[in-house]
This record gives structure tokens, sequence and C-alpha cells, in this order.
């Protein structure tokens, strides 16, 4: 099984590249200028995108292929105040610059909403703004001339004291948002709430391609391995929203999340780095089932904990891993 291995948004090995400047709404309406003001927030978000392309170019130059967007790119982007405020006009030849270099080096990106994005919810307002949000995220990967294939990542929600219920909202939501919105999202298990079994039924429910999150199973979970649910995460990459804009003959890789636990008392915080040992079991028995699969590491270290896992797996060379790229291995069974 080819394995590719990705980090999320920020580089520790990269001086000042941050993805991720920004603006707070208090120090905005405290300018005298509004006009003024919008300008200043679009370019921050230049700089963001230059940053962004900085790391892909990194990434290029490291042989990873997968990378995390910061959703974060345009600051003040959803909030109620600027909705009036269109910045993508301004941004067009920056974004355009991220995808062109996306494309010609075949890369796998995506972004993750924030957490108040979801789908679950029984609060009218609480829904408009998450469909305001994933609305913002279409709008950036459209604006890099990416297909569909590059994906906006989220969770099912809260229970607000009736699970089945808000499984139940979330298809409810789910149907009812634009098709652009819809063949972009992939949805993943969390670590207090939905468990694997339960966000894979919704998955099935709605059509959608299962990111299965390793850490959050193990601490949201019956005790199961994660691997005896792969074969089954794994065909929701074969339903036709997963194959949306997917050349005939190809195939988008299924995906994953890892990450360590901080502690033994804090087990549900992500530790720097990522353990190598843990994660090539699961791996192994996924190497049963699956050709390829792609990783994305969630480790507080970002593309310095990537390193250090590849460093680490060197160490299992004979033991059925094949080191192929700065990220990226074959994994036997």
């Amino acid at each position: 099984m080819i394995v590719r291995f990705g980090y999320v948004a920020m580089s520790l090995e990269i001086k000042d590249s941050s993805p991720s400047k920004t603006m707070t709404m208090a120090r905005f309406a405290k300018l005298p200028d509004r006009e003024a003001g919008l300008r200043e927030l679009e370019r921050i978000a230049a700089v963001n995108l230059h940053n962004t392309l900085r790391l892909l170019r990194h990434n290029v130059a490291e042989g990873i292929e997968m990378y995390r967007f910061s959703s974060k790119l345009i600051p003040l982007a959803t909030h109620a105040d600027l909705g009036d405020w269109d910045p993508f006009a301004a941004l067009a030849e920056p974004f355009a610059e991220i995808g062109d270099y996306v494309r010609k080096h075949k890369l796998r990106v995506s972004f993750h909403p924030d957490h108040f994005t979801v789908l679950s919810t029984p609060r009218p307002e609480v829904l408009i703004g998450s469909v305001r949000d994933l609305r913002y995220h279409v709008r950036m990967l459209e604006a890099m001339g990416l297909d569909a294939r590059a994906k906006n990542n989220i969770h099912i929600g809260g229970a607000y004291g009736d699970k089945p219920a808000a499984a139940d909202r979330f298809v409810e939501h789910f149907a009812q948002l634009d098709p652009d919105i819809q063949r972009r999202i992939t949805l993943e298990n969390d670590d207090k709430t939905f468990t694997t079994g339960e966000t894979l039924e919704v998955a099935r429910r709605t059509g959608l391609p299962m990111v299965l999150d390793i850490h959050h199973h193990w601490v949201n979970s019956g005790g199961e391995p994660a691997s005896d649910w792969w074969p089954e995460v794994a065909r929701t990459w074969e339903s036709p929203l997963a194959r949306t804009d997917v050349p005939e003959g190809k195939h988008l890789p299924p995906k994953v999340h890892a990450s360590s636990p901080k502690s033994e008392t804090d087990r549900r915080s992500h530790a720097d780095g990522v353990e190598a040992g843990p994660l090539l079991d699961f791996l192994r028995e996924a190497a049963k089932t699956s050709s390829h699969l792609d990783v994305m590491l969630e480790a507080k270290h970002k593309d310095k904990a990537l390193f250090q896992l590849m460093r680490d797996l060197h160490a299992y060379r004979e033991d059925g891993v094949k080191i192929l790229s700065g990220g990226s291995i074959e994994v036997q069974p």
C-alpha cells in the first residue's frame, strides 16, 4: 500500500510563513475609514496567500504531496457585519497562482472548517452561519480553480441531547445544500460525540466519503481497533460524491487523520509528534484491503512532526516499510 503523509496549515521549519495572519473585528470596528479597513483585510489576505504558496513550494521540495490549507486565509471573511464585502476580485491572482501550483505538482489539498460549522444544529441562525462558512470554503477552492477532488472536511456536530435526532438533522440539512457544496464535503468521526460507526452510518445515508480519525476513534469507541472499521470506511470513497471530478480510470485515495495523545491524563489533545509504531499497526491492517491511503498528520509540530515521523519510519525498513520520498512510504501487510 502506498501511503502519503501531509500536515496542517503551519510550518515550524519555514520562518515567518504563517498563512493565518488576521485582524480582529474589534480592531476593525475602531478604524475611522471602513473602506481603508477592507483594503487592509485584503492586504493581510494577500500575505496569507503568498505564505501558502511558499509552504506549497517547501512541501514539493521535501516530497510532501498533501497539505491542509488554513481556513483563515481571508480575515473576517464570514463575519456577519461584513456581508457586503467581496474580497475575491482583489485576490484573484494569488488564489489562481496557488491553484496552478497545486495542479502542476498534483498535490492533494483540503480545508477543515472550524468547529462552529455544524449541520446537526437545531438552531436556524447557527445553520445559516454554517452554510455561509461552507460557501466561503468552496469559493476559495473555486478561486484556486480546483475541482471537487479538493474537499472540506467536517464533523457531524453536537448531539443536543438526542443523538439520533441530531444525525437525522445532519442528513436533512445536508440534502438542502447546493450541489457544489455537497460534492466537496467529507465527514469525520469525532472524539466526544459521534463514534466511527455512527459517523459511518451518516456517511452512508448521505453518500459522503468518510475520513477516519484514528486518534478520535481511540478515545471514543468501544475499544475495538480502528482497523476493524477500515474496509467499510474505505468503501465510502467509492461513492459518486467521492468520485466527482476524478478522471476515468483514476481514484481519489481514502484519507485518514493520525495523531498521538498528548499524555496519559490528556488523551484527547494532540502531542507534538506522531508515534510511528501504533500508526504502522493500523497501516499494515489497512494494507490488506487498500492499495493507496493518504494520512493527514494532526500533530502540534506540523511539518516538523512529519519529518520526525519519516526519520522514525526508517527504522522499519527491514520490516515491510519502504521509504519512497520525503513524505511517502510503501507498507506491506
